[in-house]
């Protein structure tokens, strides 16, 4: 059981100290699920995995104006708040492949970093599909991947990170259906109700 030095009222409070865009904490909150439902699939540690998930873009309300500086201010406010070196690379992993923090060439290798880069990415691509049909409630599996292969449905979503549930040893459906059930269990705090 890894020890996190803060609890998650305290990383809420962190969150909001450098975010302050709803659309951007509800995403943190969405992925927060997701790792949550993955951890408990796959016997991980579901408080770390669920700490990753709210924390993976703590400085993107610093940084989204340029995006290129993305994840570099992240490792400083996480060593502040007392997260080890593996927590904070854990983080970083997640940009892999994106033009950010000189992180364009790196490619993730372990499972906790598979699971962070599809878990939050695919949030975007349910939220798109649940304001599309004014919910979630009766979302399903084979509707959201209908859209997932409609590359023109959520364009920027990148598919082939989604596509990384395969690293874990999930099947898309599987993902796609355990994804939808962890963010249904809090949609009136995404306002997906």
């Amino acid at each position: 059981m890894a020890n996190l030095p803060i609890s998650r009222e305290q990383a809420l409070l962190l969150i909001e100290k450098y975010n302050k865009d709803r659309p951007d904490i509800n995403h943190y909150l969405e992925t927060e699920a997701i790792m949550g439902a993955l951890a408990k699939r796959l016997g991980e540690d579901e408080a770390y995995w669920r700490m990753l998930g709210l924390l993976h873009d703590v400085d993107w309300g610093v940084t989204k104006e340029n995006t290129n500086n993305h994840l570099t201010k992240a490792p400083e406010i996480l060593r502040e708040a007392g997260f080890d070196e593996e927590f904070i690379k854990n983080i970083v992993s997640h940009g892999f492949g994106y033009d950010c923090a000189g992180l364009k060439d790196n490619q993730r290798k372990e499972r906790i970093e598979h699971a962070l880069a599809c878990a939050e990415t695919v949030t975007g691509l349910i939220h798109a599909y649940a304001l599309m049909r004014k919910g979630i409630k009766d979302m399903e599996a084979n509707g959201l991947k209908k859209k997932f292969k409609d590359k023109k449905f959520a364009a920027a979503v990148r598919r082939d990170i989604i596509m990384e549930c395969g690293k874990l040893g999930l099947g898309i459906d599987e993902f796609f259906e355990l994804s939808i059930n962890a963010v249904r269990e809090i949609a009136a705090n995404v306002g997906l109700d």
